[in-house]
């Protein structure tokens, strides 16, 4: 009887050993805590992701969603202890959730070093806004009949008027994964775009609003065909905010991103009159991971 138990006994040592030797085998996962304010929902197709960069390279944390009211999916996230120990920042991108790349998407939305256990993140990776500012006029110039036409208040032009108008606005050069978009906000409706744009001293990328005349050497928009549900055209910018915001590329929205750079009010006077555009700095999103 003592030779059986005996047996029994070290059968059972011997899986306890087994077990802890494959768990010691395993990685040391340690939490990482995010703590972000200013993101907004990104819909069913796209999925914030995280990631600590060690010895160069990006290692992925994990995604999460935030929802309309901006809280988040998850906020506490296991990482290898030892790759967490060794970063030397974080980063945090827009990835679809379809994702076959491994590798963290251009649209890179904050960014911090660590200092200790905490890194703080802002949206300098994107561009640096401190210094951002704009001017505006309003004017029609691409209206089917030709003259002032005494309707220059359906349109609205990022820059100063002259013969060519010259770009008037102040802010960075975006890196890849983002663009910039103009918006006129119509209160109780929503916004219309007036195009996006990645240069100031030309056309930009669409003219869905205008008429048939060519639009001068800046962004911007007249609104006088192609009238959205819920709009009413010729539409008067007199008085409407103006925006200017980061889109990021691909983006599977129509309304404005979180990121709004410059924002302004249409005044009442049309060109050769200019509005102001000034920094919007509550926009931008922070956060800060804890280790």
């Amino acid at each position: 009887m003592f030779k059986k138990t005996f047996l029994k006994v070290a059968a059972v040592a011997l899986f306890v050993v087994s077990c802890n030797n494959d768990d010691d085998n395993g990685p040391v996962l340690s939490d990482l805590e995010v703590n972000f304010t200013g993101l907004e929902n990104l819909g069913s197709d796209f999925v914030y992701e995280g990631w600590v960069i060690v010895d160069g390279s990006p290692v992925s944390t994990g995604t999460f969603t935030v929802d309309d009211s901006g809280t988040l999916s998850s906020t506490v996230f296991q990482v290898n202890d030892q790759q967490l120990l060794n970063a030397t920042s974080f980063v945090l991108s827009i990835e679809p959730v379809e994702d076959p790349d491994p590798a963290p998407a251009d649209t890179k939305i904050l960014a911090g070093d660590f200092s200790g256990n905490i890194a703080d993140l802002d949206s300098g990776i994107v561009g640096d806004f401190g210094n951002a500012s704009g001017t505006f006029f309003l004017r029609t110039p691409t209206d089917e009949t030709t003259g002032n036409n005494m309707n220059d208040e359906n349109g609205v032009w990022f820059g100063n008027p002259g013969m060519p108008p010259t770009p008037g606005l102040t802010l960075p050069q975006l890196p890849d994964g983002w663009i910039y978009e103009g918006w006129v906000v119509v209160d109780g409706v929503g916004a219309l775009t007036t195009g996006t744009f990645d240069v100031f001293d030309a056309e930009d990328n669409a003219a869905p609003f205008s008429g048939p005349n060519p639009g001068p050497p800046i962004p911007g928009e007249d609104f006088f065909e192609n009238q959205p549900d819920g709009f009413t055209f010729p539409l008067d910018i007199r008085g409407r905010t103006i925006v200017v915001t980061v889109e990021p590329v691909p983006d599977n929205s129509p309304a404005p991103f979180l990121l709004k750079p410059l924002l302004g009010v249409a005044g009442q006077e049309t060109a050769p009159s200019t509005h102001t555009l000034s920094a919007n700095p509550d926009s931008l999103p922070v956060g800060r991971v804890t280790r």
